[in-house]
């Protein structure tokens, strides 16, 4: 058993933190001393990990409780979802020093840096072409803030963020088998609501209309079943889940 203080030390959370925590039910001691210190065992440590795990996607403190207190939520399978998502991170970070690297040696006068490269995840031509097709219906107005918002980013900055959609999607199709209700699914869907945000401010109406889109627009069902075939019906219906659970 850890006190508090100890737990503080062990997790680098501060110890008002864990109070917090406590107080709004996201992570109780495991047992109360009669003399009112709390104590934590190996489940609130395990506990505790997740969800600085999710905070480090960016996650509200209440999503991440009604994600912990799903009935089906899977330690195991979000751990593998964590390890996926640092993977990519890793990679992203590798290629930025590669980008380093490359530049160093073009301004030394080595070699000659490619004007552009490959990145996972949609192409610019694509999301110029999908993105305005999808909010469309909502007005001009949200289509000149995804275009403005989208143009004032550096090609480093759009590399990035295409390659951080291509992760969402595969790391769907890796938690497809959980259904699109899980809490694996939900948790990469709050991301991936979190990642709209590069190009425009998503609204429920907005979210829910996109999952349409995604099973009944051709190009879009072309786009995601490069992914998996049953891609576009799995985000049709884990969207409006989400979108939901947001009322």
């Amino acid at each position: 058993m850890y006190t508090v203080k100890q737990l503080s030390d062990v997790a680098g959370v501060t110890v008002r933190t864990l109070h917090y925590y406590d107080q709004i039910d996201l992570l109780k001691p495991s047992t109360v001393g009669e003399n009112g210190y709390r104590y934590y065992g190996d489940e609130a440590l395990l506990r505790l990990q997740q969800i600085l795990f999710f905070r480090e996607m960016d996650l509200g403190l209440l999503q991440i409780k009604d994600i912990l207190d799903a009935p089906d939520f899977d330690l195991m399978a979000a751990l593998r979802a964590h390890r996926h998502v640092l993977r990519d991170r890793i990679n992203r970070l590798e290629s930025l020093i590669q980008t380093v690297d490359s530049t160093i040696l073009h301004l030394a006068g080595e070699v000659n840096l490619p004007q552009k490269q490959l990145f996972a995840g949609f192409s610019e031509e694509q999301q110029a072409k999908y993105e305005p097709e999808a909010i469309q219906q909502y007005g001009e107005a949200s289509v000149r803030q995804s275009t403005k918002r989208w143009n004032s980013y550096t090609a480093q900055q759009k590399a990035n963020i295409q390659a951080e959609g291509g992760a969402i999607y595969t790391e769907l199709v890796e938690a497809m088998p959980t259904g699109p209700d899980s809490a694996t699914v939900q948790a990469i869907m709050a991301r991936w609501h979190q990642h709209l945000r590069y190009f425009y401010e998503p609204t429920p109406d907005i979210l829910r209309g996109l999952g349409q889109l995604y099973s009944q627009s051709p190009d879009f069902i072309a786009t995601f079943q490069r992914f998996h075939p049953d891609l576009p019906d799995l985000l049709a219906q884990a969207v409006r889940h989400y979108v939901d659970s947001l009322a």
